[in-house]
């Protein structure tokens, strides 16, 4: 069971990246990110090309591919995403569902939808003992690396005052208006970084999932019902259902295998007759 409970938490890694991705993005943009998904899948696709074009490691590719979908988002947003800022945001979303498929078939023409073959990296290939279990050095890092990442957006958002500006900026846009901040300031960095979790989290991936051009459609609604457990718009709702979701489906796959698939929605029922603004949502942020 403990082992179980661990495979959750390294599934759960990749939960929280994501979600705290799109939290961040929906909070301050108001924009739902259906292409988010397929930053997640070129982050994965974007550490097998250098590996395979020029034979860039995946200990380089893990810091330099998510800067540079980071900076792909940087150019969506200025070029495409602002441009509707001002309209009903079921246009962002048509916007961005429709550059999810775009990128999506883009890989698709170029590799085909076969999963490609990344290895994993020599160093992490054996397995560590915990005490009560070996396991996987690889998902060791995996999980290690997400904490770290979420404990880092954490110092940045908490203990910065620009980290401030932007959490309060995603939770209560319109009072930071108020107040005399420039929320549209801030909107274009915080939207590459989202973008540069989901590479992030792609990179990551790439040993240990199927490289492919359909893994983030696979998970991005997952991930939106993750969200939506942890509250539209909350940053530490959307890490800690991230986790707690990858555990519960980890158990529920090894007691009840025919309910792993749909336990998330089922939570995210449960949860929103509940608390309708989510685990950590605030009621008025959803009026």
């Amino acid at each position: 069971m403990l082992q179980q409970a661990f495979d959750g938490l390294v599934s759960g890694a990749f939960y929280a990246l994501l979600a705290l991705g799109l939290a961040v993005i929906f909070g301050m943009l108001g924009v739902v990110n259906f292409a988010h998904g397929a930053f997640y899948m070129l982050g994965a696709f974007g550490a097998y090309v250098v590996l395979d074009d020029w034979g860039v490691s995946f200990w380089i590719a893990l810091p330099v591919v998510p800067v540079a979908l980071g900076v792909v988002g940087v150019v969506v947003e200025r070029v495409l995403i602002r441009r509707l800022a001002a309209l009903d945001p079921l246009y962002n979303f048509l916007l961005t569902f429709g550059l999810a498929l775009i990128l999506q078939d883009l890989v698709k023409r170029e590799y085909g939808v076969q999963s490609q073959p990344y290895p994993r990296p020599s160093a992490l290939s054996g397995s560590v003992d915990l005490g009560l279990f070996t396991y996987p050095a690889y998902r060791v890092f995996v999980l290690g690396v997400a904490l770290v990442a979420c404990l880092a957006v954490w110092y940045v958002l908490s203990r910065t005052r620009a980290g401030m500006i932007v959490r309060a900026a995603t939770e209560r846009p319109e009072l930071t208006r108020a107040l005399g901040i420039d929320v549209g300031r801030w909107v274009t960095p915080v939207f590459g970084a989202g973008v540069a979790l989901a590479g992030l989290a792609g990179v990551l991936a790439a040993p240990m999932r199927a490289v492919n051009p359909l893994m983030g459609s696979d998970l991005i609604i997952a991930v939106f019902a993750v969200v939506v457990i942890g509250g539209l718009g909350s940053i530490f709702g959307s890490v800690v259902s991230g986790f707690a979701v990858g555990v519960l489906t980890a158990l529920t796959d090894f007691y009840v295998p025919s309910l792993s698939q749909t336990l998330v929605f089922i939570l995210m029922v449960v949860v929103l007759l509940w608390r309708p603004a989510g685990l950590f949502g605030r009621e008025e942020g959803i009026a």
